[in-house]
């Protein structure tokens, strides 16, 4: 199993470089860290006392991925699920925030260990995960990773201004679905034809 810091380090690859797409609901960002976490954490890397997008471009790889161990794994307690999901649900924090957990516990939900869908990491969220890994240990990964990416195909759904980012220009996957499917073993993967399928009925 990879540590922490190894699983940040890759998150910070997948993330990649500055970017300040208009459709993208996080704005100015470097190596995944945004304008608005900057601003959240009082981080003033320019030192010039304002924190603005000059700061965001100040982000290097190794700040990125502090912040994503301190802030987006620790402070929400991710290390308290069983340690199988840490880099899929680790990854998915950084990406969306609580929404990450939400889909957690939806899952679990579905799968008849009933918690509150809230998006914190409590005694009863913990349980549940630690119950349902027992019952399905190479299963539950995968699972999550499936209901990540039906995430993504919902998002992309209800905002045509979002579809880009989970359909290539050429109709094959776009960038959310592939990072989904990143989490999941290969046999689960849609095919080009089921990935089309799915995506149809947007213009």
């Amino acid at each position: 199993m990879h540590t922490i810091q190894d699983i940040a380090r890759s998150i910070v690859l997948t993330e990649g470089g500055y970017v300040n797409d208009p459709d993208d609901p996080g704005g100015a960002t470097q190596y995944g860290v945004t304008l608005a976490t900057l601003r959240r954490l009082g981080r003033d890397l320019t030192r010039d006392g304002q924190v603005d997008d000059a700061d965001v471009r100040a982000v290097t790889p190794q700040i990125a991925a502090d912040i994503f161990v301190d802030h987006y794994f620790r402070a929400p307690r991710l290390g308290d699920l069983p340690e199988p999901l840490w880099p899929s649900v680790f990854d998915m924090y950084v990406n969306s925030g609580s929404q990450a957990v939400k889909i957690l516990q939806k899952l679990l939900c579905a799968m008849r260990l009933e918690v509150a869908v809230d998006g914190s990491v409590g005694p009863q969220t913990v349980a549940a995960a630690q119950r349902a890994y027992q019952a399905a240990p190479g299963h539950l990964v995968d699972a999550y990773g499936i209901a990540r990416r039906n995430y993504y195909y919902g998002l992309a759904d209800r905002s045509p201004s979002l579809r880009k980012f989970a359909r290539r220009r050429d109709g094959g996957k776009g960038g959310w679905i592939t990072r989904a499917e990143s989490f999941v073993a290969a046999k689960y993967h849609l095919t080009a034809a089921e990935h089309q399928a799915r995506v149809a009925k947007w213009a």
